[in-house]
């Protein structure tokens, strides 16, 4: 088991089917938003958070989720395909802490 949720097969939305959606929301209330205003949104959202996650190592989106900048040190490894014991070097990576509020938006 992968621990995924069956769900009806709808398609996932990229970029495009996103802007999409911001600029048919705003134009059914009557407010202009293109499509490359809502592209320049979404960059300058992807713009601060990697801004913040340098500056402060955490950036977060209200009611929908907390990004933090975490280091994890080298450790002793494997390879996979040959059982050869390797040295994994220190990075950053980031982790995403889902909010409680989207938590409790979600349909059981």
């Amino acid at each position: 088991m992968s621990g995924q949720i069956d769900r009806p097969k709808v398609r996932r939305m990229g970029k495009t089917d996103v802007m999409a959606h911001f600029v048919e929301h705003f134009a059914a209330r009557g407010l202009t938003l293109g499509r490359a205003d809502a592209r320049e949104f979404l960059e300058e959202l992807h713009r601060l958070c990697v801004q913040q996650l340098n500056d402060t190592g955490e950036f977060t989106l209200p009611r929908m989720a907390k990004f933090v900048l975490r280091q994890r040190p080298a450790r002793n490894g494997r390879n996979p395909a040959t059982g050869e014991a390797i040295r994994i070097e220190a990075r950053k990576v980031v982790t995403v802490r889902v909010a409680q509020q989207l938590k409790g938006s979600l349909q059981a």
